[in-house]
C-alpha cells in the first residue's frame, strides 16, 4: 500500500463522541499513518434535526485531545472541500439527477405513518419488514397529479432484486449480499435534504476514499451503498467492519455503561494515551501492551485483523492502562493534569500556597489509577483532619490508646526527624507487645484523618514540620 490510500472518519455532530466513534477515528488514523496515506475528517451534518452547532467544534476538540490529527477536513481544508455535508448539496443533486435520468430512482409519496402501518402489518404476518414498492408502480399520471398538488415525496432507489453484490472486507474476505433481502431505500428526505446513505456514498466516491473502516453495525448499509457504486459503475472501496464494543454482559455499549461517552473518561481523569492504547489493543493479543500512538502506528498488523462481530469493554483493563500511563508521563505534565482536579475541590489560593506540590504528587504517583485519585491521596495536605474520638476508639481500644499517647509523648520531639522517630518507636514497641498496629494506625489518623494509607515516612515528606507536630499534639489532647 502507498500514499494513494485514503480513509475517512465521518461523525455526525449530535453532541458527544462515544467509544465507538473514538475507536473508528483511531483505526482510520492508524491505518492512514501506517500506510503513509491520507486521513480525512468529514462532518455528516445533513440531518438538521439532529445536529448541534457546537458539536462540530467538540469533535475537533476531542480529536485534538486524543492526538488524532487529520490531513484533510474542516478548518485545515483540502482539494475535495467542502468537508461538511451541509455544504455539499450541489454534489448530491448532480448525482441524483443522473439516477433520475437513468430511471434508477422513483418518487415515493408514502408518509411516515403509512410506512409504520405497513411495517406493523408485515411483522404481524411474520414477514421481513421492508418497503413494498407501492410508489414504484404508480402511473405517470398519478405521479404528476401528486406533484402538482404539492404532496411531499422522497426519491427512493430502485434495487435490482436479482442482483448479487460482493464487497471486500479486510477481516471477512469477500462478503456477498443477495439484494432481494433488501428494500428500496430513500436518497432524500421530504424536505429535499439528502440521507446519510446517499451523501455518504457520493462523498466517499468523490473524495476517492479507498478504504472504509467503520463499525460492524454498518454492514447492512454497506450492501446498499455498494448497490449505488454499481449503479454508477465505479469501483468499490475496501471495507473493514470493526467489531462492536460490548459491555461485560455482551450487550452493545450504551449510555448506561460507564465510559460510553469520551467526556465521561476525560472528566474521570483518564489520559488520552490510555484511552487510545486500550481501544487499539482491545480484543487483540500483543506481547507489548503499553504502547504510544506512534508505536501503535508502526506495530499494528493490518494484514491480520479481527473478524469478530464484537469485543468486550473492560473498565478494569482501561484503568490498568491509565495507571501505567500515569507512571510514564513527565511529572510536570502530571502536575498540570492534576491541577484542575485540585483547584475544583479546594480553593485555588489554598492550592497555590502548598509548597513542593510536584514532589508531593511524585510521591503518591504510584498509587494513582485516575487523575481524580489525587484528591483522596493528598486531601490531608490541603485540609486539616477532623478527629472523632468515637471513630478512633472503634479502631483502637481505649486502654491501647492510652499506651499510644504515652509513646507519642516520648517520641514527639523526634517527630520531625522521620528516621530517628521510626527507629525509636520500633524499639519502644518491642517492649509493648500487640501495640504496634494500634500505634501506627493512630499516628496515621493523626496526620491524615484516615486509619489506612501511606506510612509515617511518606506522610512526613508531604507535611511541613509544624504540621507534623501540631497534628500529633491534637491527637494527644
Amino acid at each position: 500500500m502507498n500514499a494513494d490510500i485514503r480513509v475517512r472518519f465521518a461523525p455526525s455532530p449530535t453532541g458527544f463522541m462515544h467509544l465507538g466513534n473514538v475507536r473508528a477515528a483511531l483505526f482510520n488514523y492508524l491505518f492512514a499513518e501506517h500506510h503513509q496515506g491520507t486521513f480525512v475528517l468529514r462532518i455528516e451534518d445533513t440531518d438538521a434535526s439532529r445536529n448541534l452547532d457546537v458539536a462540530s467544534q467538540k469533535i475537533f476538540d476531542d480529536l485534538k485531545w486524543l492526538g488524532l490529527s487529520y490531513d484533510e477536513g474542516p478548518v485545515v481544508g483540502g482539494k475535495y472541500a467542502p468537508y461538511n455535508q451541509s455544504d455539499r448539496s450541489r454534489h448530491y443533486e448532480k448525482h441524483l439527477n443522473e439516477l433520475i435520468a437513468n430511471q434508477k430512482v422513483y418518487r415515493c409519496f408514502c408518509t411516515t405513518e403509512d410506512l409504520g402501518k405497513k411495517r406493523e402489518r408485515q411483522i404481524a404476518l411474520k414477514k421481513p419488514p421492508r418497503y413494498d414498492r407501492t410508489c414504484l408502480h404508480l402511473s405517470e399520471e398519478k405521479v404528476k397529479d401528486k406533484v402538482v398538488h404539492g404532496i411531499p415525496f422522497v426519491w427512493r432507489f430502485a434495487l435490482n432484486s436479482d442482483q448479487l453484490i460482493t464487497i471486500r472486507d479486510l477481516a471477512k474476505g469477500d462478503v456477498n449480499f443477495e439484494m432481494h433481502n433488501f428494500a428500496d431505500f430513500p436518497l432524500t428526505r421530504s424536505d429535499g435534504s439528502f440521507t446519510f446513505m446517499f451523501a455518504n456514498f457520493v462523498d466517499d466516491w468523490e473524495m476517492k476514499i479507498t478504504h472504509v473502516l467503520r463499525g460492524e453495525d454498518h454492514l447492512s448499509n454497506t450492501a446498499l451503498q455498494a448497490a449505488l457504486y454499481d449503479a454508477f459503475a465505479v469501483q468499490l472501496p475496501t471495507f473493514w467492519h470493526l467489531p462492536m464494543i460490548c459491555n461485560v454482559e455482551g450487550k452493545k455499549l450504551s449510555k448506561r455503561d460507564f465510559g460510553f461517552s469520551l467526556d465521561d473518561l476525560i472528566q474521570d481523569g483518564f489520559l488520552p494515551e490510555a484511552v487510545v492504547n486500550y481501544l487499539a489493543t482491545i480484543g487483540v493479543s500483543s506481547e507489548q501492551e503499553v504502547q504510544s500512538l506512534e508505536e501503535l502506528v508502526k506495530s499494528y498488523d493490518f494484514s491480520h485483523v479481527s473478524g469478530a462481530a464484537a469485543v468486550r469493554y473492560s473498565v478494569e483493563k482501561l484503568i490498568w492502562f491509565n495507571h501505567q500511563w500515569i507512571q510514564k508521563i513527565s511529572i510536570d505534565r502530571l502536575v498540570s493534569l492534576c491541577m484542575p482536579f485540585l483547584e475544583k475541590e479546594f480553593d485555588k489560593k489554598v492550592v497555590s500556597l502548598v509548597k513542593d506540590l510536584d514532589q508531593k504528587i511524585l510521591l503518591v504517583r504510584s498509587e494513582m489509577k485516575q487523575l481524580g485519585d489525587i484528591l483522596s491521596l493528598l486531601r490531608f495536605c490541603f485540609v486539616e483532619p477532623v478527629y472523632s474520638r468515637t471513630a478512633l476508639l472503634e479502631v483502637v481500644p481505649e486502654e491501647k490508646f492510652s499506651l499510644v499517647q504515652s509513646l507519642l509523648q516520648v517520641g514527639l520531639n523526634d517527630a520531625t526527624n522521620p528516621d530517628v522517630f521510626v527507629e525509636k518507636m520500633k524499639q519502644e514497641l518491642k517492649m509493648q507487645k500487640g501495640l504496634a498496629s494500634f500505634f501506627w494506625k493512630s499516628l496515621r489518623y493523626a496526620l491524615t484523618g484516615a486509619f489506612s494509607g501511606m506510612n509515617f515516612k511518606d506522610c512526613s515528606q508531604l507535611l511541613a514540620k509544624d504540621q507534623l507536630e501540631s497534628r500529633i499534639q491534637k491527637l494527644l489532647k
